[in-house]
């Protein structure tokens, strides 16, 4: 990828992230209850956020896939990295900076089956409107000439180093690496992201019906 917004060189700063960080051991009572559950991790990349909480959407019915499975990163458990193995990855949004072309290879890496949630993972969605534009004009527009500017104060561009450096466009994952399976919706329905969990935990092949896509 290219076309990052740069930044100044950092390779002589030591950073320190969060999941380096030393880790307060797990209750051995829990993880032996966890023991032959099927490990399923979710992120949300350049999106809004609303393909997650569609998860909740499933209702009820997530108690029931709770005795089969393990949720690791996600929104919901504030895992900052896949501590290990996952059968299933599920990722909504778009590509947009550095730090998620590494979190989406970190993903690939570590999921057997890796799952585009949602038009912003899948096309690029709304973000990719940016992409008739250059960087700094992008920046420019939401710093400098954004009409919720402040008025009395000077507007300034963020530039540091610890920011993520920005592509020079939204990319849809598949793109940057292989993704197994599409769900479509801004964003999916909650039947349908229910029917596609369910039927990976339970062996069978993924079956959505097309009365269950949603594109838009």
């Amino acid at each position: 990828m290219s076309g990052y917004h740069g930044h100044e060189d950092t390779s002589a700063v030591k950073a320190e992230y969060s999941h380096e960080l030393p880790k307060t051991p797990a209750d051995a009572a829990f993880l032996a209850s966890q023991e032959g559950k099927i490990r399923v991790s979710m992120i949300g990349l350049v999106g809004c956020w609303g393909c997650t909480l569609s998860l909740l959407d499933v209702d009820e019915r997530l108690f029931s896939l709770l005795d089969k499975i393990t949720i690791l990163r996600s929104s919901l458990t504030d895992i900052k990295r896949i501590p290990g193995r996952c059968a299933v990855g599920f990722v909504e949004g778009g590509v947009g900076s550095d730090e998620n072309i590494e979190t989406l290879e970190h993903f690939r890496e570590n999921c057997d089956v890796l799952i585009s949630v949602g038009a912003c993972a899948i096309w690029g969605g709304v973000p990719s409107l940016r992409n008739t534009l250059s960087v700094a004009d992008c920046l420019k527009e939401a710093y400098i000439d954004s009409a919720s500017t402040v008025a009395g104060v000077i507007p300034i561009i963020p530039d540091h180093p610890d920011l993520p450096k920005i592509t020079s466009k939204i990319y849809p994952c598949h793109e940057v690496v292989k993704m197994d399976y599409f769900l479509p919706g801004c964003p999916p329905d909650g039947d349908a992201i229910f029917k596609v969990l369910d039927d990976l935990v339970n062996g069978r092949p993924i079956d959505l019906p097309t009365s269950m896509n949603r594109y838009d």
